[in-house]
């Protein structure tokens, strides 16, 4: 599977709408001061800086270098981290996740392991990703065009849109109780259309063909895409379904949390 790369200039132009259709789960998580909270996937920290606002201590941790140095930018503590070898053991009051455990596909599990390592007992996860169904149109046409091409596109997805049962069981597997989760459909408009948001979170799918087989490859799927999600004035609107969720890491022994 190819690896996404995350450029912190690119993803403010073309998907700002991200952290801020994200505010709303702050109030889920509800920081106070002093408590400890990782941020998981942080990126360029607009929701860390909001968390941070509250009171509490809040640590984002990322894979994509720049995404961090944005971060850092902001005047946030930051670090480079990889969601599924998480390397803390307790500390944590709470971890929030907005719009990253989707990128996770490799091992949902590894990466609930170590939230639950990461947390305290009673601690609580609170996110919102992608879920069954998001962008379900985009995932059809880029499939279809991939397949034309020789690529087996189902295979080559990076994303993980589960269902809310899926996710309820990957979570009670390593001690949590859910306490809220919904599938939230939310038509989403995209500021620099179809071609933004292909450049911004298509590039593992497209990695997959000859650099000069690309520009073809994209035009054809935004032409697929036309009919379905550009309106008659020419905004893009991309069918996003986001499984949000909170839940709550159940009292064990340091020693069984840490052969999850």
């Amino acid at each position: 599977m190819q690896t996404q790369v995350w450029r912190a200039e690119g993803y403010a132009k073309n998907a700002r709408f991200v952290s801020e259709l994200g505010r709303p789960l702050l109030a889920m998580l509800d920081p106070r001061p002093g408590e400890r909270i990782l941020d998981l996937g942080c990126g360029d920290g607009a929701l860390t800086a909001e968390i941070a606002a509250s009171g509490a201590e809040v640590l984002g941790v990322d894979r994509a270098p720049d995404m961090v140095r944005a971060a850092r930018e902001r005047g946030l503590r930051a670090e480079l981290a990889d969601a599924m070898a998480l390397p803390f053991v307790g500390g944590f009051d709470a971890v929030f996740s907005n719009a990253a455990i989707h990128w996770m596909k490799r091992d949902p599990d590894a990466v609930v392991a170590g939230v639950a390592r990461a947390l305290e007992p009673g601690g609580r996860f609170v996110g919102e990703f992608g879920g069954f169904g998001n962008v379900a149109a985009i995932v059809t046409a880029l499939v279809a065009v991939l397949q034309r091409r020789g690529i087996d596109g189902a295979a080559a997805l990076p994303w993980y849109f589960p269902s809310p049962a899926a996710w309820r069981e990957t979570l009670e597997r390593h001690g949590f109780t859910l306490l809220e989760v919904a599938l939230v459909p939310r038509p989403t408009p995209l500021p620099t259309g179809m071609a933004g948001w292909l450049e911004t979170f298509a590039g593992p799918l497209f990695a997959t063909l000859a650099e000069e087989e690309r520009p073809a490859a994209r035009d054809e799927v935004i032409e697929l895409l036309r009919p379905s999600l550009c309106d008659e004035a020419g905004n893009w609107i991309a069918d996003y379904v986001r499984l949000r969720f909170a839940a709550r890491l159940e009292a064990r022994s340091r020693t069984e949390v840490e052969r999850c």
